[in-house]
């Protein structure tokens, strides 16, 4: 497996390897497989893998067969690219023999899903030994790929796997891959993430799960959409205001979300910002237009009836609903993370700042307040009221 930060060329060279796999036995297959099918067709099939052909195999000839989600090359070897959300389409590839199966992005990956996927590593290929290839982003500890590539262990029941020769791991990083990366992207772009942002996409590291989370790295990577969420048939706002906008101040969370019609929700923005009350309302107002949202959920417990009035002024038409915190974060926080874990919540996009506040919340660790978070939490909740979407539970 190669692991380590963003865009260190991981999947290049393993595109690579795959190639020069494929070439070696002509009439053998090979399978790149990913979570998302719209995700390895975009990343694999339209940028990666061709240009891994043109810079390294120039020679060679090949076609990409989109509608039939595979690459052939005039030795009649074929590369098959995998999303398993196609649920019919992964079954009917499924059913063919691979001699090597790539798992692009594997954090994002369930290990029962793995462990299907292996059981068509079957392909008796002339000239070639088998082979399962791995990379990601490292997440955290407890995720499967840290059980199986640097612990040696099963990750279901933690026994010692038998023979842990096979499972090699190598890390590489941005800096290893700088003279193929535009000025300034790792000192401007990957340097500037939080900390455990900046740890996993640019350091490569294994993060460490901080005890009692109600979130893991491995519920966040599952939740993460690759294209725009469809029709939305409500859409909310939660604030969770500060009262001031001085130095170490707390920021005030603006979060947004939508519902579809199959009741999953959709977080859409992160507008959180430290800044004086009229400001942060007009942050707010703008969302509000923005989105065309339904409707604004502000916690009054500090601020009162002041959060209302300065929203009014800037948008009278405005609709608002006062909430008011009577249970510890914790417990407001506890129905949203089962609902996560349901499956029916989804990030349109990466939010780092949010994501390391959901990363690091536990009753045990949790010296900060997480102004970010409580916003998701009331936008939620909103959104899952009875009569208005899902029922928590």
């Amino acid at each position: 497996m190669l692991y380590g930060g963003s865009r260190s060329g991981k999947s290049f060279a393993l595109c690579c390897a795959l190639i020069v796999r494929a070439l070696k036995s002509p009439g053998s297959r090979h399978a790149v497989i990913r979570r998302h099918c719209n995700a390895v067709h975009a990343s694999i099939g339209l940028d990666t893998l061709p240009k891994a052909l043109r810079l390294r195999f120039p020679g060679v000839r090949w076609v990409y067969r989109r509608s039939e989600g595979l690459f052939r090359l005039a030795n009649r070897s074929e590369i098959w690219l995998i999303g398993l959300d196609d649920e019919l389409r992964a079954e009917k590839i499924l059913g063919q023999e691979f001699a090597t199966i790539y798992f692009n992005e594997c954090s994002e990956l369930e290990y029962p899903s793995v462990q299907t996927a292996l059981t068509r590593l079957a392909q008796k290929a002339p000239g070639l030994i088998n082979r399962a290839f791995y990379d990601c982003n490292p997440p955290g500890r407890g995720h499967w790929t840290f059980r199986v590539f640097v612990e040696k262990l099963d990750p279901i029941d933690r026994r010692p796997l038998p023979h842990p020769e096979n499972y090699l791991a190598l890390q590489i990083n941005p800096a290893d891959n700088r003279e193929n990366l535009p000025p300034g992207y790792i000192e401007q772009t990957l340097d500037a993430l939080p900390e455990r942002q900046k740890s996993r996409f640019l350091r490569g590291e294994w993060s460490d799960e901080v005890e009692g989370a109600l979130w893991n790295s491995e519920m966040i990577a599952r939740c993460r959409e690759t294209q725009c969420p469809g029709e939305l048939v409500r859409i909310a706002i939660g604030v969770d205001p500060a009262v001031t906008a001085h130095e170490g101040s707390d920021l005030t969370g603006i979060v947004a979300a939508g519902i579809d019609r199959a009741e999953v929700i959709h977080v859409l923005r992160d507008a959180s910002c430290r800044k004086a009350p009229l400001a942060w309302a007009a942050e707010v107002v703008r969302l509000y237009r923005e989105l065309d949202a339904d409707i604004v959920v502000g916690e009054v417990n500090n601020g009162g009836d002041l959060i209302e009035s300065l929203l009014r002024q800037l948008a009278g038409d405005l609709n608002f609903r006062a909430v008011r915190a009577t249970r510890g974060k914790i417990l407001r926080a506890e129905p949203v993370a089962a609902l996560y874990s349901r499956g029916m919540i989804r990030h349109a996009g990466e939010f780092p700042e949010l994501e390391e506040e959901m990363l690091g919340y536990s009753p045990f660790s949790c010296a900060k307040s997480p102004d970010r978070l409580d916003a998701l939490v009331w936008t939620v909740c909103e959104l899952a009221r009875p009569g208005g979407g899902v029922i928590l539970a």
